[in-house]
Order: C-alpha cells, then structure tokens, then sequence
C-alpha cells in the first residue's frame, strides 16, 4: 500500500514524488514510456523532447549566428565557421541524457519506488499497471495524475515524423533544411523558428490569428515581430493552412489569407499549433472523471478532482502548459496530502519565450487592467540606455512596470530583451511579497548589470528614473 501513486514522471510528476518522499510518504511514480535499457524514461516531454533540448538547440544556434554575424562587431576576426550538426545534436542529447538520469538518481536517493507500465486509474484507491502483456493492481491512499500532454495533430498537415513533423521531429532533423515552414506563431514555433533561421533555413511561419503574441503587452508584442522579422523570419497573420502534402521532394503546403491562396513549396513542415493532455485512456469508465470539451480534467484551486483522493496537476488541467507551473502544482498537492495548508498564486506565474532577445512577463498587462477598469500608471526603461547593454552590444527592447495608481503596489513586469527571463524572476518576488514600484526603486542594484533596467523602470513609474529623461509617465483612470 502507497500513500500516493503518481501517474507521470514529468515536471510535475517527479517533482511531487521527490517531495512527496521528503514528507514521509510512501510514493510511487509510474511512468509508461522507457529507454534503450528497457528503464523509465523519467522526466517527461520538458526534460527529454520540450524545454531542455530546445534551450539547448537555442543556445547553440544562437552562439553558430554570433559567430557568423556578430564577432566582428566585439572586434574579433574569425574565418567563417562551419556547422557540425551532427555534434550540435549530439550535445543536445547528451543534456538530456545527464538530466534524465539525475531524476533517476533522485528518485533512488529519495526511495521513490519507479513503476514502469501504461496505468489506468480505477477508483482513488487503485491503479492498473500494464506493460509487455502484464497486468497488475496498485494499492494507494492517493492518486495524483501527472501524465502531461502532447503536440496536437491537424487533418491538414497529417504529420509523419519525416517531412511534415511536429516540435519533437522539429528537434532531430539530421540536416539543415534550406527551407522550412512552421504552423503557428506561439512560443513552440517561433522558437523552433529561431533555431533553424540561424542555422541558415529560410523559414516560413503561418499563422492563423490575425494578432501576434495576442497574450503580451501590445507594445512587446509589436517589438518582437518587428525585430524576428529583421532575423529572417517570416511571419504572416490571418493564413489558414488548407493542405500539406509530403512527397520525396519535400513538402506542398496550401493556405489562404483574406486575399487568396497560395503555394509553398518547403523540405520540412513543423506543425506547432498547440499541445492536448494526455487524458486519453487514462480512467476506467467507473471512477467518476470527467473531463472538458478539450480533454483537461476539471479541478478546483488546490487540483482536487471531484473523485476524492484523486489529485490532478500539470498540463491536464486549466491554466497555462508550462513546466514551473507544474512543478508547484505538484509540490502543493503532495504538501495539502501530508496536511500543510498551501497554495498556489497563479497571478504570479512568469511566461518566457526564449527568442532572442527574450520575452518575458508577469501579472496584468496594460489590456487586461483596462477591462477589469483598475487605475493604473506605468514606467519603462530602454536597454539601449543600460550601460552593461551596450557593453554586451544587447540593447534591443526594454522593461515595463505597471503599478496601481493608488497604492502604487506592482501589479505586472514585461520585459522583451538580454537576459529577460532572469530580470522578469525578480518581478515574480517582488509581487510575491506585494511590493511597490517605490519598493523596487529603493532596492540596491548591482552596477553594471541589465537588471538595473527593472529598477530603472520602478523608479519611472513614479518620475524618478535617473538614466532617461523621465517623461511624464502613463496614468490610467477608468
């Protein structure tokens, strides 16, 4: 007997096991996918085809474009670099390997007992465990699902891992293609996007909203397409993909704007319009779960299902399909079962596309206070006028501010630039502790660094930046 049964060993699912071991629980993770070995390959889509080699790949595309396109500015003379592929991917893999095998480690030290099988939940006290034609019944207190999600397939663009493939293919193509398309503008495709146009594809992304990055500040929104434009980017709103067909030869794609329709003809198609959970299959029809029109298992706050016992966290539930986000569902569930009172502020999940320059928000945008009618006043700072910046020769973009009007407390950070994932996490702990613009602004920054630019901003928010001319800053009234 278990006291919690995790299904899924991702993010959220080895984190909550781990933490679940440290408070004495009796845990088990099961996990339905495994390696070359035949052991559980631990650590989900983040650690093994999402996050992990993505930021890999972004890294070193991003160094090969540096190399390329950028040395000479920092007066470094270099003949012109050669791509190894093959060496790049296998970098990429071996991350994954050394992180894979960590959580496995983890698990062993944390005497996590590591289940290999496809589970099917019965009721909340037993899960079915299958794998190579055998069958057996887990007994447990609790259940949490874990079980994450996957890319989603359309009819239109039918994927076959060759020449139309989606993020996980788009990670392991063994040669560059000279031309590339992408469905979707969200995170996964520009990303995915930016990779494989520094490494010298012409890439194409087809988007079928007629507003890009509709979840950001417009400001930030407008910068990044203007600037992953000047990369080589191709990035065209309001296009309906109609068909893709692969051949030999490579890729047929058809999609009409408000205009017409078109042709494009690519060696690869990365269909990168969003991810379902993996909810499929997962229940026997008696145990009472339901779930939404889109697949996602309803819960409330602290991710109880309506079957009690049965806890459901991570990408299978409401909210934003992002690794941290999961991670703390996890640890909040596995902390409420051993009897501590936590929650979680989901106003305060931080958002990052890793382009370059970053993109990076928390709290409210601009729009979003508007609706709700809420007073507000904001304050932005350049990185063009960051000293540490122009030093780095980083200096497209910059980070906005936006406080209450009255009580000047910081209700949202939005940062598009170097570094803007790092700067944005200072944003997440001064909201966390309910601080004022003015609070930031009294906060020592080391100097020179590009976070002066988030103090900069806070100072801007009431008139009192030192590095700009402070203009009179924007208060809105409802």
């Amino acid at each position: 007997m278990y006291d919690v049964v995790i299904v899924g060993s991702g993010p959220a699912g080895y984190v909550a096991a781990i933490r679940a071991s440290q408070l004495g629980l009796k845990t088990a993770c099961i996990e339905k996918s495994f390696d070359i070995n035949g052991k559980p390959l631990l650590g989900g889509t983040c650690l093994n085809v999402g996050c992990i080699p993505s930021k890999a790949l972004l890294d070193s595309s991003h160094k090969y474009a540096e190399a390329l396109n950028r040395f000479s500015d920092h007066g470094i003379e270099v003949n012109k670099p050669k791509l190894d592929l093959s060496k790049m991917m296998d970098r990429k893999n071996n991350i994954v390997t050394q992180l894979t095998s960590g959580v496995s480690g983890l698990f062993k030290a944390n005497n996590v007992t590591s289940i290999l099988g496809e589970a099917k939940i019965l009721d909340s006290t037993q899960v079915e465990v299958s794998f190579d034609g055998k069958s057996e019944v887990i007994n447990t207190k609790h259940v949490i699902i874990a079980s994450g999600s996957s890319p989603i397939d359309i009819p239109t663009a039918p994927i076959d891992q060759e020449n139309i493939v989606d993020s996980t293919g788009a990670l392991a193509f063994d040669s560059v293609p000279k031309k590339v398309a992408i469905i979707g503008a969200g995170v996964i495709g520009l990303e995915l996007g930016s990779v494989w146009a520094r490494l010298g594809s012409k890439v194409t992304i087809l988007e079928e909203m007629d507003e890009f990055l509709p979840m950001a500040d417009k400001r930030i929104a407008r910068d990044v397409l203007r600037e992953l434009k000047k990369q080589g980017l191709d990035i065209n709103l309001g296009c309906k993909v109609t068909a893709a067909r692969s051949s030999a030869k490579g890729v047929k794609v058809h999609f009409e704007d408000n205009k017409e329709s078109h042709e494009l003809e690519v060696d690869k198609l990365i269909v990168a319009v969003g991810r379902k959970p993996n909810t499929a299959n997962l229940f026997d029809e008696n145990c009472g779960i339901t779930f939404d029109e889109r697949g996602f298992i309803p819960v409330n706050n602290f991710c109880e299902t309506l079957v009690k016992n049965i806890w459901a966290v991570g990408d299978v539930v409401r909210g934003p399909m992002l690794a941290h986000k999961a991670s703390e569902e996890g640890i909040m569930v596995v902390e409420r079962i051993a009897g501590k009172h936590v929650e979680i502020k989901y106003d305060l999940v931080p958002f990052v596309i890793y382009t370059h320059p970053e993109v990076a928000w928390v709290g409210k945008n601009e729009e979003e206070l508007s609706e709700t009618g809420i007073d507000f006043k904001t304050g932005s700072f350049p990185f063009a006028a960051s000293g540490r910046a122009l030093a780095a020769g980083e200096t497209t973009g910059f980070v906005k501010v936006i406080a209450d009007k009255e009580t000047d407390t910081v209700l949202g950070v939005h940062a598009f630039g170097p570094y803007a994932a790092e700067i944005i996490q200072q944003g997440v702990v001064a909201m966390e502790f309910s601080a004022s613009a003015e609070d930031l602004g009294l906060t020592i920054f080391s100097h020179p660094t590009v976070s002066e630019a988030l103090h900069e901003a806070a100072l801007a928010v009431n008139r009192q930046a030192i590095h700009i001319r402070n203009k009179k800053n924007k208060i809105i009234n409802h």
